[in-house]
């Protein structure tokens, strides 16, 4: 919902097929190996198979969008997953919390998950180029496929079991 607005409102700008106008900051398209191999660097889908993660890839967009751009802010519904392949974003969790983002790194994983709405905001430093999954298309997914659920749930059961080793030391 998020993008949504954001091209409703013009901030950021698409043609009639969807893809974003302006310059190109990025040269070439990413293929279909290369967005497989950028998801394996993903936590949350480590447990899955190559032959998940190109599920996952076909439903992945590729958004480039220009330094700037407000991808998400804290409180606002969530429906959009986001992997980094080139550029930097800054994520605001309070006025004193910062951190920034690099390739490989990601967010929106929680409300890919679950629609709840975002824990900070996160905005464009440089121009950035993404992967990115709308959760209506991951859920569809998911009820496809119901292997990668249990790969997905297996992950997360893994992530908070160490969370909890790591509190409880």
């Amino acid at each position: 919902m998020e993008l949504v607005s954001r091209i409703l409102d013009g901030s950021i700008p698409y043609n009639s097929r969807g893809e974003p106008l302006g310059p190109s900051y990025f040269g070439g398209r990413i293929s279909q190996d290369d967005r497989i191999t950028r998801l394996e660097e993903v936590s949350l889908l480590q447990g899955c198979s190559r032959k998940q993660l190109r599920k996952i890839a076909k439903i992945s967009e590729v958004l480039e969008v220009p330094a700037d751009t407000v991808l998400a802010r804290t409180g606002a519904a969530g429906n959009d997953f986001f992997l980094i392949l080139d550029g930097h974003a800054r994520v605001e969790v309070s006025s004193r919390k910062r951190s920034r983002l690099g390739p490989g790194q990601y967010f929106g994983e929680m409300s890919l998950l679950d629609g709840g709405p975002r824990s900070a905001s996160v905005v464009a430093e440089t121009p950035l180029r993404m992967l990115v999954i709308k959760r209506r298309d991951f859920t569809t997914l998911l009820n496809e496929a119901p292997e990668l659920t249990q790969s997905i749930l297996e992950t997360l059961s893994r992530r908070l079991r160490l969370a909890e080793a790591t509190v409880n030391d």
